[in-house]
Formats: C-alpha cells, structure tokens, sequence
C-alpha cells in the first residue's frame, strides 16, 4: 500500500478523474434541449388539416381565435348533451372570435362508425352544429393526427396523456397555446368562464 501514501498519488487520481469526464461529455449523446425547446414553442397554427369534405384547412385560419377542439362521436352517452352545450357556446361568442373545432372519432367504443358524409348529415341535422366539423381522426396511438400527438403532448391527462373518451377538450388562447384540458365528463358549460377570460369578456 505505499503507493496510497505516496504524494504523487492524489495529482495522479484527480488527473484521472478529469480525464474521465472529458471522455464522458465527449462521447455523451447530444442534449434534446433545444429540440425540446422547438416543441415548446410550436402552436396549433403549425398544422393542417382536413375538413368534414376533405379540404385541406391551415390552422393558422384560427389565428387571433379562441378555440375548443372537440373528439366528437354520434352514438354516445354523452353526445346529446355536448353538442347542445357546444352550440351554446358558439352562438353566444363566435362574434367575439370564438370557435369550436369538432374531430370525430371512432376509437371508443366504436360510436362514430359512419362515413363523413353520414356524420355531416348527423351533426348537421340532429345535433344542428353550426361549428366547424373535420375529419374523421384517430386520437391515440400510431396514427394519431400529429395535432392530437401535440395537443397531448402541451396537456397531458391525469392518469396520462392518452384521450381517454369522446368529448375531452383542449381550450386554445389567441396565440395557438394550449392553456387548459377538460375530461370528458366536464360539460362545455362549466368552460364558460375560462372561454369569456381568453375573451377578455364577462
């Protein structure tokens, strides 16, 4: 053990400790912070789209809007309920630069099983949603619309980031930021308030 003792040991040791580190930064992956950073700083008027015909419809159409956007179904518990509510909402505030954007989906439960044209006719004439309809999109998964895969990613779920019903809403401010997210259970009603202070209106 006289080499432990010896004083050229320690200068020995912190040399090689540097030296480890150097290999360490230098072989090390590229740090994802300013990727991450890029994807903070994306909004939703990044994306495009697909009308209820199939248009293609830029996001950035909604610039300076608030918004709601919607993962619709026809043949749920909830349907009834959410489109009278949304439509509420609607009227009462599109003129102030209010919009609804509903995304049908037939991933639960498999309760938006019809072809756009027959979920148009649906929503247009039962539920008479005068609101912008898309469509139809896969929210989870692999082929989620890269504006669900974002979406999620800024509003993440309780119990994870997956949508995990029909009706879960994403409330947008005026500069494309996701600023809240409703479960599905939450009636449009009791977003009122948050949608009037986006609005700058009571």
């Amino acid at each position: 053990m006289q080499w432990f003792k010896s004083p050229s040991f320690f200068p020995f040791l912190f040399a090689l400790l540097a030296l480890s580190v150097y290999f360490f930064n230098a072989h090390r992956p590229p740090s994802r912070a300013p990727e991450m950073a890029e994807e903070s700083s994306k909004s939703i008027y990044d994306f495009a789209v697909k009308d209820i015909r199939g248009n293609d419809v830029s996001l950035s159409e909604y610039s300076g809007k608030v918004l709601l956007i919607v993962n619709v179904a026809s043949k749920c518990g909830l349907t009834q309920s959410n489109y009278k509510e949304l439509n509420t909402l609607y009227e009462k505030y599109k003129d102030q630069g209010f919009e609804v954007l509903a995304f049908p989906c037939n991933q639960f439960a498999g309760q938006e099983p019809g072809s756009n044209e027959e979920i148009q006719e649906t929503v247009c004439t039962i539920f008479k949603a005068e609101f912008p309809i898309f469509d139809k999109v896969e929210v989870n998964g692999k082929n989620a619309a890269p504006l669900y895969k974002f979406l999620k990613s800024q509003k993440g779920g309780i119990f994870g980031d997956g949508i995990k019903w029909n009706f879960t809403k994403f409330l947008v401010n005026r500069e494309g930021k996701v600023v809240e997210r409703y479960a599905p259970t939450t009636a449009p009603l009791k977003i009122e308030k948050d949608i009037q202070n986006l609005l700058g209106s009571s």
